[in-house]
């Protein structure tokens, strides 16, 4: 059926009330609409499964895709998170010109499995939360009554042991929390519902600097009930829109059949390659003519771009016939407040920084990800690899193998075209958590399923792209591994590896890449996972493991880059991860967050983001590392001194850094390892902190300002007068609370003249592989974790020798010990489980001999993990300062943490 121009304009603008994207070509004919249905849902959630029918019992909101559901019970106190149905439905009015075109609803992702829905009737459905899916709806839709066709979307995230991912250190979002668009094709057209590509796949068999060709096979559907013959064009377009090459066939379709055809352009001389420091891209214009009236049915339109690679499992990565070392970061795809229901512009956004951090590479983990993702990715220059979620586990049923080969099918068929993709993924630490352990015999059989899985999935994968590479990420377990069979199947081995955090020491590195590159000369290898755990609020100069400092993961990260970048043979690298993201069932300092990002869940930089700049970057850099540490405190260095001296790190790709502080020309260091560091006379008030580098006669400077709480040597210093101190007991680290504007500082010893504690001991917990800094656990009823995560056990006394006046004191108390067993998280790398103590506590506290506090029970009063404060005001006179005392009656006292503010 032909449209006038008039009428398209009118089908389109009565299809959907919405932002919409089209195609409309000069002859004033409608090739295709392609139009976002976005807007106008109502939603609701079926947690009894009474079923859309059901309303009276259905809850009604207005929402807009992308949509999630969890954007706020993830981050409660509540363990868990709603995994079960959801409901969305609206009106779509469908012109009833369109009654003999071929529509379709297109899924950019909804997490996890999907029915849809029109008119009352099931049009079809979908596993898998990651993927891509289209769904034809012609047959459907009322065309008689153009505003009386409904779609109803049925999504479900609960547990399924018959789809990946079965467990994960990642938040399983419900929702359609990708675009959604409705798609009308003519009768004649590339095939939308090839796994829910665009039907058009091409291949560069041969690209030398001199010469190029492409290979173009095109997937065509036809629903016209006769023979038709059609012409399909396919152009090469380069960035200035000139053609550089064009093919054409002319192809008979049989009636209600799909077909296939294959093109060849040859001899595409001296092409631009791509690459990431040049990633220029051209175009490949696929069109289908009518043979007879040359009418334009339908055209696609897809990426180009000239490379040619290989991994050399001696020498590393090449691209273009040179070394390249791939490093990057892999990703997660939510966002604070939103899940993973972003907008384009963030997830463009996420590939810019990579960008601007000098990455040239993204391990787009643990599942396919947003389109634009990937599109980013070839315009920026950005090499990737796409993994499928079989993340942990299996489940040995043929459903589970099913769903996995429909999905890496889907994966790789879906972005097949995109010159970025290098490695095509299908597993990731799938031997973490191993089932029937104490059956040795039925693990085995365990073992050899999961083996089974891996060769299918790889001969899958191999027969579906022979142009790139297979991949799996495994957890450090390298014998395990080897024994099960999974370190030779794939053609490059990814490892995850944490020495230094979740086991061994940091040594450990470098050694573990050795051994594997000498028992495996043969096999290609990239480092996969690395990462520490950053909070941002938390700071120290004595950086501890598990302390979940800055300062403990840059030092972390400036270790592994430094193994990672002296042996060739390490292809590349992979930081775990470009931002902290979502993980419901961690606990930590910062509940239910992976912090092991380099940028924070809203995408601020830490630290170590800029170390890796420093690293990668070819123009001039100087940073100023601790510029978000720009709040800090500390004590004077003596009675007779109002400065406090810190460290400051600067990171740099120059030679030499100079730094003024306050105006004051501190001295030039010269930069080892891309590191400068000074000791820094902070003063009371603001400081203004500028670095210098010189490089080609021009000046590079990074300017920040740091406010400092300077606290007195001695709390009666006329020099330093006293106003508040916040005190962390139990702890090395500051944390910082910008909110507020307050600084919580390191506990000490007590000193005459100044404060601190007398007697007992830091917490330290029982909890399996880790070192025990504090507690790991959520601290209910508080955002401030780190406040009551760490404490004094069987303290005495607490003084402070402040000067006559009123005060007013906040002690801050939490029960760390609950006495239940904690089974380790799935991230954590062995299967130890926890014993923590159950304590029965119960003491009073006395200040300045007067009992505040009597027989208080923490447990009784607030629970386990929960926070308590007990505030009062103190008078001083006499200069006898403040006195806490702590009497046990049962147990051992604690402390927690201390607030002392002088009011006159």
């Amino acid at each position: 059926m032909k449209l006038s121009f008039v009428k398209f304009i009118t089908a389109l603008l009565i299809i959907v009330n919405s932002f919409c994207s089209l195609s409309v070509w000069a002859d004033g004919r409608m090739e295709f609409i392609k139009v976002s249905l976005n807007d106008n849902w109502k939603f609701s959630r079926d947690p009894q499964g009474k079923g859309f029918n059901d309303h009276t019992s259905l809850k009604w909101e207005d929402v807009s895709f992308p949509h999630s559901w969890n954007t706020q019970d993830v981050m409660d106190d509540d363990p868990g998170y709603y995994r079960g149905t959801g409901w969305y439905k609206r009106k779509v009015k469908i012109d009833p010109g369109l009654k003999n075109k071929q529509l379709f609803l297109y899924f950019d992702g909804a997490n996890q499995q999907s029915e849809i829905f029109v008119n009352g009737k099931s049009a079809g459905s979908h596993i898998g939360g990651y993927t891509r899916f289209c769904i034809p709806i012609s047959n459907f839709l009322n065309f008689n009554n153009p505003e009386d066709n409904e779609v109803v979307i049925k999504v479900d995230n609960r547990h399924n042991d018959d789809i990946p991912p079965l467990s994960a250190d990642f938040t399983f979002f419900g929702g359609v929390y990708r675009n959604l668009y409705l798609i009308v094709k003519d009768e004649v057209h590339f095939d939308l519902t090839d796994y829910a590509s665009n039907g058009v796949y091409v291949n560069t068999p041969l690209v030398s600097e001199k010469s190029a060709s492409v290979v173009v096979r095109s997937k065509l559907s036809n629903s016209v009930r006769q023979l038709n013959r059609v012409l399909v064009e396919t152009s090469v377009i380069d960035s200035l829109g000139n053609k550089v090459a064009v093919v054409r066939s002319s192809v008979k379709l049989t009636p209600d059949v799909k077909s296939e055809i294959s093109q060849e352009i040859k001899g595409i001389n001296n092409p631009h390659l791509w690459s990431p420091d040049a990633p220029y891209l051209y175009k490949v214009i696929s069109r289908i003519y009518d043979a007879k009236s040359k009418r334009l049915l339908d055209e696609v339109i897809n990426p180009l771009g000239f490379r040619w690679f290989k991994f050399d499992p001696n020498e590393g990565f090449f691209l273009n016939g040179k070394r390249c070392k791939l490093i990057g970061t892999s990703r997660h795809q939510d966002y604070e407040d939103m899940g993973n229901a972003l907008p384009a512009a963030l997830h463009i956004r996420d590939v810019e920084l990579l960008k601007e951090m000098g990455g040239n590479f993204l391990r787009i983990a643990h599942y396919p990800q947003d389109p634009v993702i990937l599109e980013m990715c070839d315009k920026l220059g950005i090499l990737t690899s796409v993994e499928i979620p079989v993340v942990n586990a299996i489940t040995e049923s043929e459903e589970f193998y099913t769903n996995c080969r429909e999905m890496q099918k889907e994966m790789i068929r879906q972005n097949y075209n995109h010159p970025s993709v290098i490695l095509w993924t299908y597993m990731n630490e799938v031997l973490l958590k191993p089932k029937f352990a104490n059956d040795v015999k039925r693990q085995d059989e365990y073992y050899k399923n999961i083996t089974a899985l891996v060769q299918n999935l790889e001969d899958l994968t191999r027969k579906e792209d022979p142009s790139r590479y297979t991949f799996i990420s495994n957890h450090g377990a390298y014998d395990l591994y080897k024994r099960v069979g999974l370190t030779s199947i794939p053609m490059v081995i990814g490892w995850n590896l944490y020495q230094g955090w979740y086991g061994d020491k940091i040594e450990g590195f470098g050694q573990f890449l050795d051994k594997f590159h000498k028992e495996n000369p043969g096999k290609s290898l990239m480092v996969t996972e690395f990462g520490a755990d950053a909070d941002p609020r938390l700071r120290t100069f004595n950086p501890l493991r598990f302390d979940k400092t800055v300062e403990y993961a840059s030092f972390y990260h400036e270790v592994y880059l430094k193994e990672i970048e002296k042996r060739d043979f390490v292809a590349g690298a992979a930081v775990w991860n470009l931002a902290d993201f979502n993980s419901e069932q961690r606990e930590e300092t910062m509940p239910h967050m992976n912090n092991k990002g380099l940028l924070t869940w809203n995408r601020k930089p830490k630290d170590i983001y800029y170390f890796y700049q420093a690293n990668l970057l070819r123009k001039p850099f100087v940073r100023i590392a601790s510029r978000s540490w720009n709040l800090r405190s500390g004590i004077a260095d003596s009675d007779n001194h109002d400065f406090c001296i810190q460290k400051l790190k600067v990171y740099t790709n120059q030679k030499e850094v100079t730094l003024i502080v306050n105006g004051k020309n501190l001295g030039t260091k010269i930069a080892k390892d891309r590191i400068c560091l000074w000791d820094v006379p902070f003063i009371n008030g603001l400081n203004t902190l500028e670095a210098v580098v010189k490089e080609g006669g021009l000046l590079y400077k990074d300017y920040t300002e740091i406010d400092f709480k300077l606290l007195p040597y001695n709390l009666n210093s006329s020099l330093v007068p006293f106003k508040e101190m916040n005190i962390l007991l139990g702890s090395q680290r500051y944390f910082i609370d910008d909110l507020k504007h307050v600084v919580w500082i390191p506990d000490q010893p007590y000193r005459a003249g100044g404060w601190g504690y007398t007697g007992g001991m830091p917490f330290k917990l029982n909890n399996g592989n880790k070192d025990g800094y504090g507690s790991d656990g959520n601290i209910r009823g508080t955002f401030d974790d780190p406040l009551f995560q760490t404490q004094r056990v069987g303290i005495n006394e607490y003084r402070l020798d402040v000067p006559d006046g009123l005060y007013h004191i906040s002690m801050y108390f939490s029960e760390l010990n609950d006495g239940r067993e904690k089974a380790p998280l799935l991230y954590n790398l062995n299967n130890s489980v926890a014993k923590r103590a159950d304590s029965a506590r119960v003491f009073s506290v006395s200040v300045n001999d007067k009992q505040l506090l009597k027989a208080l029970n923490i447990r009784e009063e607030a629970g386990a993990n929960a926070g308590l404060i007990k505030s009062m005001e103190v008078f001083v006179e006499g200069g006898k300062g403040i006195s806490i005392k702590f009497s046990p009656i049962e147990g051992n006292p604690v402390l927690n943490a201390l607030q002392i503010r002088k009011e006159f």
